[in-house]
């Protein structure tokens, strides 16, 4: 079990221990892909840790954006969580009904804006359901707060600087997918996607960072994963996925190795994967 970290990842003893602390907010980001077959808001509404909102990936995004769930404004950002009561002050746990999915996806986004109080919840809803700890199906009382946003513009890469980036190899770009979409012998979930990767990328499967029972795994555990993909890390990273979800597992997990300098690649393969001008890469290369 990882050792807690109110800044990364706290465990299911952790939050048990803290679920009454006045300034706490806990968030289910549950999010699926299609082909998961789930539907987040109604088991959310089903059964969910006493106290949690539920916070929709797509509808926190930007709608002036065709590419899906991409970063909101920082307006946006400031409305959404004060309607859900979520403001300065307070110390926030996301998790979600994968175990470790789309909750990454919210602590990267809160970080974006500035906000390092943030931890995603080891193991998620299924580990909390499986000790048998309390849920419930009463929505939450929401108490106004306010929120400071101050964009931390360092954390984000748009195209053209992944672009650059790849051409340069002064950054390493570490592609989450499974190895099959990255070699580009399994299909893309989305239509109209090429197969393959970014030139010059490294595969680092978000699900080779995970314990059996959904937990991330220890420290030395996750920089070995790193470097056995070739990474050097003695470069900034940029992490990438199909959406720009899962890459954000990839940034917590650096970030809990003490690795600080990466950014994230918000269009990742939905946008790299869709223009024929832009260059991949398929195999191993």
């Amino acid at each position: 079990m990882a050792d807690d970290d109110p800044r990364t990842l706290v465990s299911t003893d952790w939050l048990a221990a803290h679920l009454k602390d006045p300034d706490l907010r806990v968030l289910d980001a549950s999010w699926y892909l299609p082909d998961m077959k789930r539907n987040a808001r109604a088991e959310y509404e089903a059964a969910h840790i006493p106290g949690a909102r539920y916070v929709d990936i797509d509808d926190l995004s930007d709608a002036r954006s065709d590419l899906p769930h991409m970063a909101p404004p920082p307006e946006k950002f400031m409305s959404r969580m004060r309607a859900m009561g979520v403001g300065d002050g307070h110390q926030v746990v996301v998790y979600d009904g994968a175990g470790m999915f789309s909750a990454a996806r919210i602590w990267w986004l809160f970080r974006l804006m500035g906000h390092s109080d943030i931890a995603v919840l080891d193991g998620g809803f299924p580990k909390w359901q499986a000790e048998g700890r309390p849920v419930e199906d009463m929505p939450p009382v929401i108490r106004d707060r306010h929120m400071t946003v101050r964009r931390q513009a360092h954390m984000v890469r748009d195209v053209t600087q992944v672009s650059s980036a790849a051409k340069l190899g002064d950054h390493e770009v570490i592609d989450a997918r499974s190895p099959g979409r990255f070699r580009g012998e399994e299909p893309e979930p989305r239509a109209g996607m090429r197969a393959g990767h970014i030139p010059g990328s490294r595969n680092v499967h978000y699900a080779s960072l995970l314990a059996q029972d959904g937990t991330m795994k220890a420290t030395a555990d996750l920089k070995a994963a790193f470097e056995a993909a070739g990474v050097d890390l003695a470069k900034p990273a940029i992490t990438t996925c199909g959406s720009g979800v899962t890459a954000a597992i990839l940034s917590l997990a650096m970030e809990r190795f003490g690795k600080h300098d990466h950014s994230l690649y918000d269009g990742s393969w939905s946008e790299w994967g869709q223009f024929p001008t832009l260059p991949v890469a398929t195999g191993d290369d």
